[in-house]
Parts: structure tokens; sequence; C-alpha cells
């Protein structure tokens, strides 16, 4: 069985994020946004910054035909999903992060 791809990077955020994060799926149509914050992780020693990255792709791939777009913006401990539109999956994927990752937190969806 051939599973989509899901790409998280790891970025410093020196380039804007509207120039990183696709606006439209390939098929057209606006994807919808969210972030979430997870407190303290740049501080963690980098094995566990690598398990929670680890940990947020595994959890991100369970939704791999949903998402558009994951980003770790470590300087400011958020992660960024951007997917598309359907009714409840903000919330289930955030959900299945914070049962992941403990600490995360939803701070904004668009």
């Amino acid at each position: 069985m051939n599973l989509p791809k899901v790409s998280i990077s790891l970025l410093d955020g020196s380039e804007p994020l509207h120039k990183r994060a696709p606006s439209h799926d390939e098929h057209g149509k606006a994807v919808t946004d969210f972030m979430m914050l997870i407190p303290g992780l740049r501080d963690k020693p980098r094995i566990i910054i690598n398990q929670t990255m680890q940990t947020i792709h595994a959890t991100l791939t369970c939704y791999a035909d949903h998402v558009v777009f994951a980003e770790v913006n470590l300087k400011l401990n958020l992660l960024w999903i951007s997917l598309k539109p359907e009714m409840g999956m903000r919330n289930t994927i955030a959900c299945a992060i914070q049962d992941r990752v403990p600490g995360a937190k939803l701070i904004s969806h668009i």
C-alpha cells in the first residue's frame, strides 16, 4: 500500500510563513490552518526535540490525506498545520497531537 507522504519541516522562520505555507491544495481549493503551542520545546535536549518531531510526524501521517503542510518553528515553540477543509478535522488532528505530545495546546485556527 502506498501512503501519501507527509513532510514536516523544522525551520528558523526567517522567511515569512505566507511564502512557505500553501494557500490552496492540489485541486485549487483553499486550505484551512491552525497553530499549536508546544511550551518549552526549544529548551529541551535535542533528543527530546527529535522525539517530539518524530511523534508529530507519525501523528500527521495518520491524516496524510488531509494535511498539506506542517512546520515547527522551534524559536517560537509553534506548530503550524495547513489542511484540506473538512468538518471537524482540525479538532481531530489537534486532539491526536495533544494525546501524543504532552503540553501541546491549540492556540489558533483560521
